[in-house]
């Protein structure tokens, strides 16, 4: 299609600003913070995102939440060098509690690999009646060594569009 109507095919280092980027997420929360990454490819997703003035969600009703954590119950997906994911789990754990867990395979032995040959650790927080500090706690997880990118998108998204079960569109900005 994209020879079809003669648009132009590029990668990031030809087109390292991007007008839009359009994408899915896992959850959406009321301030726009999302969790991305349950397929495996959130360093990527998060790259080209950051390149987008921008980014636009599109998700079914089920990813519309109030507070991470109540629909995806999968955890924040983050991508860690495979020597460190043991010091990674240990480490999450301590600062936020909950359980972070080194994403396995279903179709092959051993953990998911990633596009940058990477592993994943799912952390699954434990839920608050409060809003978490999602900035404060992306920043911290990045900062432990061996941690290469999390799953929590926070202040990209411009807007997110809901298809509801009934057929109509929700807008969230």
């Amino acid at each position: 299609m994209i020879r079809e109507y003669n648009l132009k095919l590029s990668d990031l280092e030809e087109s390292p600003e991007l007008d839009v980027a359009f994408d899915g997420a896992d959850e959406v929360d009321s301030k726009l913070v999302l969790i991305k990454g349950g397929g495996g490819c959130l360093t990527q997703e998060k790259i080209v995102a950051s390149a987008a003035k921008n980014l636009i969600i599109i998700a079914d009703f089920t990813k519309n939440s109030k507070r991470l954590g109540q629909n995806w119950t999968k955890g924040v997906p983050i991508e860690v060098i495979p020597m460190s994911h043991i010091i990674v789990k240990k480490k999450i754990e301590k600062l936020f509690g909950g359980v972070a867990e080194l994403r396995m395979a279903k179709a092959k032995a051993g953990p998911v690999v990633t596009d940058n040959g990477n592993f994943i650790i799912d952390w699954k927080f434990e839920l608050s009646p409060n809003d978490l500090d999602w900035n404060h706690i992306n920043t911290s997880i990045k900062m432990i060594a061996g941690v290469v990118e999390t799953g929590l998108f926070i202040g990209m998204t411009n807007k997110v569009y809901f298809g509801n079960k009934d057929g109509t569109i929700s807008v969230l900005q």
